[in-house]
């Protein structure tokens, strides 16, 4: 059953007035630390789901702004960066990717780039929460998907963010992720493009373990 979310997204505070991420590393060993990463975006937070039945805080949105929300690289494993920031004075840490490969259907249809997300906040006793910037608005009241192996997760929308749908399964989604080759996202625009974004999971597990590390 999908958990109730009493946060609303607040998407200018924590990713929409951040940047868009110009690119990242491929390499098959960790990088040592850059710094400050002014590119990254911040992950999305989980906004109350409409059908949801229980209550569980995910922790007050940043007010704009927040000092503190500049991510920092902590290291690149293979398409996955680990980062951490602290928008709002209360420190988040997360994994990112851009996905491998994206596609429209129709083919070619301008869209902002994509972003996956496993975030942890430890004030909000948050650990590896999933979501997505999709890079377009989602088609209203509309769900995405996010296949992993074998294994189909619903995900539901607002705007340009997706997160998974039932709450109960996404410690299982991210242990998949930690040991599979590929995630793929399907959605269907406001407009009525259908995309799929390919992401790699290499360096996923690295990735996490760091970030961990950093928000124990």
């Amino acid at each position: 059953m999908p958990i109730h979310r009493r946060s609303r997204p607040c998407f200018a505070a924590l990713f929409a007035a951040a940047f868009a991420v110009a690119a990242f590393a491929q390499p098959t060993m960790a990088q040592e630390p850059t710094g400050a990463a002014p590119t990254t975006p911040l992950a999305p937070l989980k906004p109350e789901h409409p059908e949801a039945a229980k209550p569980h805080h995910r922790g007050p949105r940043a007010p704009e702004g927040a000092s503190g929300a500049q991510p920092v690289l902590l290291g690149q494993y293979g398409a996955w960066g680990a980062y951490t920031a602290s928008p709002g004075g209360k420190k988040v840490c997360f994994a990112l990717a851009k996905p491998a490969s994206s596609e429209t259907n129709p083919p070619n249809r301008p869209r902002d780039p994509s972003y996956m997300f496993i975030s942890s906040r430890p004030a909000d006793k948050v650990r590896n929460e999933v979501s997505i910037i999709i890079g377009y608005k989602f088609r209203p009241n509309s769900e995405a998907t996010a296949e992993v192996g074998a294994t189909t997760f619903a995900l539901y929308t607002e705007k340009d963010g997706a997160w998974i749908k039932n709450s109960a399964e996404e410690a299982h989604m991210v242990e998949a992720m930690r040991a599979g080759e590929k995630a793929v996202v399907k959605g269907v625009s406001s407009h009525g493009t259908h995309t799929t974004d390919t992401f790699s999971l290499k360096g996923l597990a690295e990735a996490l373990d760091r970030a961990d590390q950093e928000c124990k």
